[in-house]
């Protein structure tokens, strides 16, 4: 287990360089200066020379990468061209809004989907089996955006139950901020349990299958026994691993979302600084997102082996 989990981190660590350096590269793709735009339109080419020359511009690329690299690690990810914040800071304080709504919405649909998916593979070809996998392929098919706005239309404008637009932080007012959490993380909710509960199927029909399974039956065990003490298990390591990614995919990918919703998230930011040519939120951003997939991923792969021991074994 203990090499399982060396092997894991050390394949981790080319992952975190190769992405570093893409995330380096795309931002110096970029059109613009970053230095004409921090300095404004009336900046003379003297100013915006010293500015290149503080902020390591007039060097070449390895050493710029190097510089940058070096104070990434060290927890400097440099200050924010439009408020002067610290990049690092802004980004997390923008992630944990994001993380809040993710998480969530990710367990709830987990603990909705999986069972739905696996009692459909046991009831396959019935009535129930039909249901569910035509409600997954329907939740699958609707855009979140428009889940989003559907669901402010109800809930919001027609009901009246839940607010339109605005933010409350949890950690200033709790039952205000969970109010309006309630949009955004029934959205995820909805539209990922499609996704599950067909990853869970299929992998519950694969293992059903299997030769264990009938000499399971064969010793007289009652079907809810081969279900859910012998099938279950081998048969969530593909849905766990499909969780992993969704939750990896979020973390990052809810901007539309969190633009629907007014949530002042981590890809709300990230678009924001987009429009303002704000590269060292950007380029933040995008390195914070990129790590926290890998991150994501690693520690699925860590706990794989609670679902499959061959796994460790291997």
């Amino acid at each position: 287990m203990l090499r399982f989990i060396l092997n894991r981190l050390i394949m981790a660590l080319p992952t975190v360089v190769i992405v570093s350096i893409t995330v380096f590269g795309l931002i110096r793709l970029v059109p613009g200066d970053p230095a004409a735009l921090m300095l404004g339109d009336m900046a003379q080419p003297d100013q915006i020379a010293q500015m290149r020359g503080e902020l390591g511009l007039d060097r070449p690329m390895p050493e710029q990468f190097l510089i940058w690299g070096h104070n990434a690690l060290m927890g400097d990810l440099g200050k924010s061209i439009v408020t002067s914040e610290p990049v690092l800071h802004l980004v997390v304080s923008r992630f944990l809004v994001s993380a809040q709504i993710v998480v969530v919405a990710v367990l709830l649909a987990s603990l909705l989907a999986v069972p739905a998916g696996v009692i459909a593979a046991w009831r396959q070809n019935s009535l129930t089996d039909l249901a569910l996998t035509g409600t997954a392929t329907i939740l699958l098919s609707i855009p979140t955006f428009w889940l989003g706005l559907l669901l402010l239309l109800l809930f919001g404008l027609k009901l009246g139950w839940l607010p339109v637009l605005g933010y409350v932080s949890v950690a200033s007012n709790l039952w205000a901020g969970l109010i309006y959490l309630v949009l955004p993380v029934m959205t995820l909710v909805i539209h990922e349990m499609g996704v599950l509960i067909r990853m869970a199927r299929a992998s519950t029909l694969e293992v059903l299958r299997l030769d264990y399974i009938t000499h399971a039956r064969a010793k007289g065990l009652s079907e809810s026994a081969v279900l859910w003490r012998h099938a279950f298990k081998n048969a969530f390591g593909p849905t766990w691993t499909m969780i992993g990614l969704i939750l990896g995919n979020l973390l990052g990918g809810i901007a539309v979302i969190e633009t629907v919703f007014t949530v002042p998230g981590l890809g709300r930011l990230m678009v924001d600084s987009i429009f303002q040519r704000d590269y060292p939120v950007i380029q933040g951003c995008l390195l914070f997102v990129a790590l926290s997939y890998v991150m994501v991923n690693l520690i699925v792969d860590l706990l794989y082996p609670l679902f499959d021991p061959r796994v460790a074994a291997e």
